[in-house]
């Protein structure tokens, strides 16, 4: 079997040292952006794998990253941790992955669990509503501008606020926002970011889930048939999940989407564009949200974190207006 190439093996082809190759297969050192793409691509030719365990003896360091996502069963969470594993690849690292399950303690417990694997730095999207204090670990955190110790942010607020907007240019006045857990405070950026589109005069009310299935059972009706014939004509969901269930309701009670009611979701699924009507909502760029909590992580590990690096980052969110939205209606018919 022929071996593996080198670290030395890949610089002699390069006419660099092997230290310059070390660093920019792993994002170390000043390396400019032009060198570092040539001995990324040059070491890709050739077949070079780092070896993630002579590294951890030369430096103390494991190369990998832990991430503990809220709830992986959730499919918006697979599309974080891709776009995770994506960024920490860019960066030389591998990625552990955690699952919180939606439950504090779980949380805490799968954090414990990456430190004592070896991870040098933990990635967190926190279960809703939940606070991180410090790990003793370099550590970002994936949540809302609201979270105390939020490193990054998709910009929430602003992302309700287009939605508000869209309807209003679509002359709706009389919106229900369909909230799912009232201690998310991603759930509530958009849910404010919504309101704060629509004038004083308009009638806005907002529905918990969580209210109607503790009162209900799992399951139940959410009664927007009853809310459409009262004159609602938009229901904006916190999410394309809670969209779709809204979305399957007024199907099934007879009302046309988007002719007589529209209904608008968050996050932009993988299904949102595939089911009928297609689903208007509002993407997240998960890939700049990823590369920054990523870098900021490795700019901790590294020592080399600034006080602009330290500040709370928010991304811009994309409204993607699809076929689920349409002009509000003068007249209802079921």
């Amino acid at each position: 079997m022929k071996p593996r190439p080198s670290l030395n093996d890949v610089a002699k082809t390069l006419g660099v040292s092997a230290a310059t190759v070390s660093n920019a297969v792993s994002s170390k050192g000043r390396i400019s952006a032009d060198l570092k793409k040539t001995i990324r691509e040059r070491a890709a030719e050739m077949g070079y794998v780092p070896s993630s365990a002579g590294r951890a003896l030369r430096t103390g360091r494991s190369g990998f990253l832990g991430l503990v996502l809220a709830d992986i069963a959730h499919p918006l969470f697979p599309q974080i941790a891709q776009a995770i594993e994506n960024a920490a690849t860019d960066f030389g690292y591998g990625i552990l992955i955690g699952d919180s399950r939606g439950d504090v303690s779980i949380q805490k417990k799968a954090i414990d669990r990456l430190i004592e694997r070896g991870a040098d730095g933990v990635i967190i999207v926190p279960r809703h509503g939940s606070q991180v204090g410090d790990i003793g670990r370099p550590m970002a955190v994936i949540d809302s501008e609201m979270t105390p110790g939020n490193t990054v942010s998709a910009d929430h607020r602003d992302g309700g606020k287009q939605v508000g907007k869209h309807l209003i240019e679509l002359g709706h006045r009389n919106v229900a926002i369909i909230g799912g857990f009232k201690d998310s405070n991603v759930q509530h950026d958009r849910i404010n970011g919504v309101k704060s589109a629509f004038p004083s005069d308009a009638e806005i009310q907002t529905l918990w889930i969580e209210d109607i299935e503790l009162e209900g059972g799992t399951g139940c009706e959410l009664g927007l048939a009853r809310m459409v014939s009262e004159g609602v004509t938009a229901f904006v969901a916190v999410s394309d999940l809670h969209a779709l269930r809204a979305l399957t309701e007024l199907q099934r009670a007879g009302f046309d989407v988007p002719g007589q009611v529209s209904v608008t979701g968050f996050d932009d699924l993988i299904w949102s564009n595939v089911i009928s009507p297609t689903m208007t909502t509002v993407r997240m760029d998960m890939p700049k949200i990823a590369e920054i909590a990523v870098s900021n992580v490795i700019r901790q590990i590294n020592d080399e974190m600034t006080d602009e690096d330290r500040q709370n980052l928010s991304v811009p969110m994309t409204l993607i207006a699809r076929q689920s939205t349409g002009p509000a209606p003068t007249t209802l018919k079921n």
